[in-house]
C-alpha cells in the first residue's frame, strides 16, 4: 500500500508539473505574439478605431467611407448619412451592427459630423487633395477617392482585421452576417446576375485577412499606376478576368442580386433581400430620393409581409441626363 501511494503521488506531481509547464509555455508564446503585434502595428489612430469597431465581432469590422457631400442635406433635411443610418434602425437584426461600423472620413466636415453621432470614425490623410465636394461618377476626383479607399483597406487587412466594406448608398435591410461565409476568402456583390461572367461591384464585399487576400490588394493598388482613367472596380475586374484570382488560389463567391440587390438589377423577393444598393445612379440627390422610397417600401413590407414591387427609381434613371 505505501508503494502504491508513493507511485500515485509521484504521478500526480508529474502531471501537475507537466500542466504548469505547458501553461507557462503558452503564456510565454502569447506574450511574444502580443509583443510582435505591438511592434508591427503601433496603436495609432487607425488601430484604436479598428479595435473599438471590431470588439466582440471576431476581428471583423464594417467599413464605409464618406466625405462632406455625404453628410450635407440634399433636400427635406436628409443626407446620405441620415439615410444610411436609418436603414440600420429599420432593418432586421442590423441595429447592433452599428457597434461594429467604422466610418472613414475623407475631410474634416465629415469627420466632425460622425464624431458628433458618437460613431467609430477615422480620418484619412488626403495630402492636399480636395475630397470634400461630391465626386461625380468617373470624374478624376472620384477615381482618386476610390484608390484612397483601396489603400486604406489594404492597410486594415495587413493589420489582421477582416473587412465588410459597404458604400454609404446601400440600405442594410437585414443583417448579412448569416449570409456571409467565413470559410471563403472573399465575397463580392455584382451589378447583374446571368449576363455572362461576373460584373463585380466593389460597393459591397467581404474579405478575410489572409496572405493571399493581402497579395490581391497589393497587386490591385499597385496597378493604379498603369490604369490612368480607370476606376478601381474596373482594375479589379481585369484582375479577375485575367485569372489572377485563380493564380493566388482565392476562394471567391459572387453575391446574388436576389439577396444583395441594387438599382441595376433589383431583387423581386422582399423576403430574401438583404441590402439594396443605389448603383446605376449618377449623383447623391437622386440616390437619396430613390433610396428614401426604398426604405418606405421596406417599412410597408414589414407591416404587411406582402411582397410588393419596389417603387420606380425615377430620379436615378434621369440622373444620367442631368
Amino acid at each position: 500500500m505505501p508503494l502504491c501511494n508513493n507511485f500515485s503521488g509521484s504521478l500526480a506531481v508529474a502531471v501537475a508539473l507537466l500542466f504548469f509547464g505547458v501553461l507557462y509555455i503558452f503564456n510565454l508564446q502569447n506574450h511574444a505574439d502580443n509583443t510582435l503585434r505591438s511592434t508591427e502595428y503601433p496603436v495609432d489612430e487607425l488601430e484604436a478605431a479598428l479595435v473599438r469597431a471590431a470588439a466582440g465581432n471576431n476581428k471583423t469590422v464594417i467599413i464605409t467611407m464618406v466625405n462632406k457631400a455625404y453628410v450635407e442635406d440634399v433636400g427635406r433635411g436628409r443626407s446620405m448619412l441620415d439615410l444610411f443610418l436609418d436603414s440600420f434602425w429599420e432593418g432586421e437584426g442590423t441595429l447592433p451592427l452599428l457597434d461594429n461600423l467604422m466610418v472613414v472620413a475623407a475631410d474634416q466636415t465629415a469627420y466632425d459630423r460622425y464624431r458628433f453621432r458618437r460613431l467609430h470614425c477615422y480620418k484619412i490623410e488626403t495630402d492636399g487633395v480636395d475630397l470634400e465636394e461630391e465626386k461625380l461618377f468617373m470624374s478624376k476626383e472620384f477615381i482618386e477617392m476610390m484608390w484612397r479607399r483601396t489603400r486604406l483597406l489594404l492597410d486594415v487587412l495587413r493589420r489582421g482585421y477582416h473587412v465588410i466594406f459597404t458604400d454609404t448608398d446601400i440600405m442594410w435591410l437585414r443583417s448579412p452576417l448569416s449570409r456571409l461565409n467565413e470559410s471563403l476568402d472573399m465575397q463580392i456583390s455584382v451589378d447583374r446576375n446571368g449576363v455572362g461572367g461576373h460584373l463585380i461591384n466593389t460597393g459591397f464585399y467581404h474579405v478575410r485577412s489572409k496572405n493571399k487576400t493581402i497579395s490581391l490588394f497589393e497587386k490591385w493598388y499597385d496597378m493604379r499606376l498603369n490604369s490612368t482613367g480607370m476606376k478601381e472596380q474596373d482594375v479589379l475586374q481585369n484582375l479577375l478576368d485575367s485569372g489572377y484570382f485563380d493564380q493566388l488560389g482565392l476562394t471567391v463567391e459572387f453575391l446574388n442580386t436576389n439577396e444583395f440587390s441594387g438599382f441595376c438589377q433589383e431583387s423581386s423577393d422582399m423576403s430574401a433581400v438583404t441590402t439594396v444598393h443605389a448603383n446605376c445612379c449618377r449623383h447623391i440627390p437622386a440616390k437619396v430620393f430613390d433610396l428614401t422610397r426604398v426604405l418606405r417600401d421596406w417599412k410597408l413590407y414589414k407591416t404587411s409581409h406582402v411582397n410588393n414591387k419596389w417603387s420606380p427609381h425615377v430620379k436615378c434613371w434621369r440622373s444620367w441626363n442631368d
